[in-house]
């Protein structure tokens, strides 16, 4: 009877949606243009460039016969796609004012932006113990309003920092580490080595002890930055690091800071202390040169040893252009930045914001939004008082959010989901025509837009590939435009970014106006420039925004990039595709795909990242056996999601540990994941044939994932190893 009136309800709302259709429709026609956004959506944003047009520059080495051959097999093994799009207002300025370095961009934006707000930290007023419903007690923190600095001051205060650290002997190219959670003191200090030519090595703040250790030992660095939180690891860290002398650290809001209990002969100051030393300092600032190196930024190592990229200032100046190119920015934005500054993505994100004049509030996962782990009860999270209007993110958060949305739509009343997925359904009916819906905006998915400030308006999504799925639902719910982007460390985060009026979801993209894409045979996967109906094949990326190679490692460099023509050129090991509008689509990556005994291929990143959108699954790890018929998946589920599925099947009062013990459960999660893998749509070899349930919630300390949460195979296999056994021998 409830599904009768529920059907009733939702069919009166949609006769009602039709006349509404009606009725406004002329209105949306005239104020909206949608066809100018379907053009742009459609339009071509990069083309091939013409191998003849490279050749004949050398036409007079060759003869007519031998040039037309060479064109030919390099058109059917190779395609090298260029923007469309010229260089915006920005990227011309910063040409015209010979911006070819970090340390000019903020002596540029210190005067053009001197009294306006640049670095902005919310401020922490007490600690409190709250009583949860549970009788536990949790320490929560009751928090103030953002207290900012100005550009002039924010500049002022890096060019004393940097003198600072000269007059405690720091020399100029010199490495220097920094070892520190995402915050203003971190910009500022980044900054300060600027202006003294001093390479910054950045670290992961959730790098386990060895791996900091191997960066800090590696680049013979004697200066650690770090904070408050991070200080007391180097009480055993020091003894991997001799030549390490002096600790700079950030210093908490509430609590003091103890220093003793250090190796003997180290030095342990406060950051405020160096700045204060470096105001009466007679040092002057060393400009670095473009070809400089500015940071040696480390990955965080998902296959092995984390390895240190060399990126020079042009490199960070390159990508920054390119970024200003495609990502619409005005001067009254305001970005919420949380995600590690020792990922090149937030690191020159922010930098393109310092650049253009945007306002910068610092935020943590633990303060982020209302609902965060240690914002008391009553207070506001960081997004409801900043109220945002930018914001980058990785898949992992956006995934997490989705899957809240659905939990909360999920948890409503029939009618409440029935309404829900037409509305849902309709929105994004009439964006795929180029329209937007204001009045479903204000009285549905604004709502869930306040999650975050309620002004946010565009988020920058990088990192590692987003689903289709998520991507929809991100962009209809928030009321975003999420733009999509790929690049890599060695790439200085730079080769495609989604134009912001593009309607499609799961592609990443034309390239960059700093740089070009080629697609190149990967005979071994059948990924062919000749395939149709679009090419495929490895994508390499080529332009100023590429890496100078690996810190030490010359083998490892000479294997992953060459120069040609003057370009500096990286072999990335994805596999993609470019579409008929230029538009480019990870598929594959070469690490990632197995063969399976019968002859097809499996690609297992592209297999998780469909199967991370189920809601029972945390996080998953699929693993192939090329001698087997199947593939088989270790699995994290959620907590919550499994206590609901366990209700389901009779089994109450279980622990989380006893449930992921249960071949009851094991199999009522099998069933979801292939159920959810017939409508990600993906083939019967690929969904995989059993599981085993993971007990621990995998995490960098682990050693399972890295800090940026990507999977470390060669180590989850290693530990589980019995478990697949089992799996495959069932």
């Amino acid at each position: 009877m409830d599904s009768f009136w529920v059907q009733s309800a939702i069919g009166a709302i949609k006769a009602i949606a039709f006349v509404y259709d009606i009725i406004t429709l002329p209105v949306y026609l005239v104020l909206q243009k949608p066809w100018q956004r379907r053009q742009d959506s459609r339009r071509v944003k990069a083309k091939p460039i013409n191998q003849k047009q490279k050749m004949l520059v050398d036409e007079s080495k060759y003869a007519p016969d031998d040039i037309e051959a060479k064109i030919i097999k390099k058109d059917e093994s190779e395609l090298t796609y260029r923007t469309t799009d010229p260089p915006r207002d920005v990227h011309v300025k910063m040409l015209q004012e010979n911006i070819d370095t970090l340390e000019k961009v903020f002596n540029y934006v210190a005067k053009t932006h001197s009294n306006k707000r640049c670095l902005g930290t919310r401020q922490i007023l007490s600690e409190e113990d709250e009583v949860q419903p549970n009788g536990r007690v949790f320490k929560k923190y009751n928090m103030g309003d953002y207290k900012w600095r100005t550009f002039t001051e924010a500049e002022r205060q890096a060019a004393n920092f940097g003198r600072g650290l000269r007059e405690l002997g720091q020399k100029p190219r010199e490495n220097i580490v920094i070892f520190a959670e995402t915050r203003a003191e971190w910009m500022v200090a980044a900054h300060g080595c600027f202006k003294q030519a001093m390479p910054i090595v950045t670290v992961y703040a959730t790098l386990g002890d060895d791996g900091v250790a191997h960066c800090i030992s590696e680049t013979e660095v004697t200066t650690v930055i770090t904070s408050h939180d991070l200080l007391p690891k180097f009480k055993t860290l020091l003894a991997q690091c001799p030549n390490v002398d002096t600790i700079i650290y950030m210093e908490d809001q509430l609590h003091k800071t103890e220093t003793t209990g250090f190796k003997e002969g180290v030095k342990v100051l406060p950051f405020n202390q160096v700045v204060k030393i470096g105001q009466d300092s007679k040092f002057e600032s060393v400009p670095p040169k473009g070809d400089d190196i500015a940071i040696i930024m480390y990955t965080s190592g998902s296959t092995g040893t984390p390895k240190g990229v060399l990126l020079s200032h042009k490199n960070c100046i390159a990508t920054m252009k390119g970024f200003v190119d495609m990502v619409p920015i005005y001067p009254d934005d305001v970005l919420i930045g949380f995600l590690p500054l020792a990922h090149v993505f937030e690191l020159v994100a922010e930098s393109l914001c310092l650049m253009t004049g945007v306002s910068i509030g610092y935020s943590t996962p633990l303060t982020l939004i209302d609902t965060s782990s240690k914002i008391r009860r009553g207070c506001k999270g960081d997004a409801s008082v900043l109220k945002p209007t930018c914001m980058t993110s990785v898949p992992l958060i956006l995934d997490r959010i989705s899957k809240g949305i659905n939990d909360k739509v999920n948890s409503g009343s029939a009618f409440r989901k029935a309404l829900f997925k037409f509305l849902y359904q309709y929105k994004v009916k009439w964006i795929q025509r180029g329209y937007k819906t204001p009045l479903i905006d204000k009285l549905v998915f604004k709502k869930v837009a306040k999650l975050m400030g309620g002004k946010v308006r565009i988020i920058m999504s990088g990192g590692a590939p987003l689903s289709a799925d998520t991507h929809e639902q991100i962009k209809t719910c928030l009321c975003v435009d999420l733009i999509q982007g790929y690049g890599l460390t060695e790439t200085t985060s730079g080769a495609t970014v989604m134009h912001e009026r593009d309607m499609t979801y799961g592609r990443t993209g034309g390239p960059l106006t700093v740089c070009d894409i080629r697609l190149v045979n990967w005979e071994e996967g059948n990924y062919r420039v000749t395939n149709k109906p679009y090419p495929q094949g490895e994508v390499l990326i080529g332009g100023d925004c590429v890496s100078q190679g690996y810190y030490k490692l010359p083998s490892k460099t000479n294997e992953d990039f060459f120069e040609e023509d003057g370009k500096r050129w990286f072999k990335t090991g994805d596999i993609g595709e470019v579409q008929t509008d230029g538009v480019l689509k990870i598929i594959d990556r070469k690490k990632d795909l197995v063969k399976l005994q019968a002859g097809e291929y499996v690609s297992l990143g592209k297999v998780e990242s469909e199967l991370k959108t189920c809601g029972i699954v945390e996080n998953i790890c699929v693993y192939g056996d090329p001698t087997k018929q199947f593939t088989v998946a270790l699995v994290v589920p959620n907590q919550k999601h499994l206590e609901d599925l366990a209700e389901r099947h009779g089994l109450q009062n279980k622990t989380y540990e006893e449930l992921c013990s249960s071949p009851v459960m094991e199999k009522a999660i099998l069933k979801e994941i292939a159920d959810h893998s017939r409508k990600c749509k993906l083939q019967k070899f690929e969904v995989p044939a059993a599981i085993t349930l993971c007990k621990e919630v995998w995490s960098p300390d682990m050693g399972l994932v890295t800090a940026a949460f990507k999977l470390k195979r060669k180590d989850i296999q290693d530990r589980y190893q019995h478990d697949i056994n089992r799996m495959y021998a069932s």
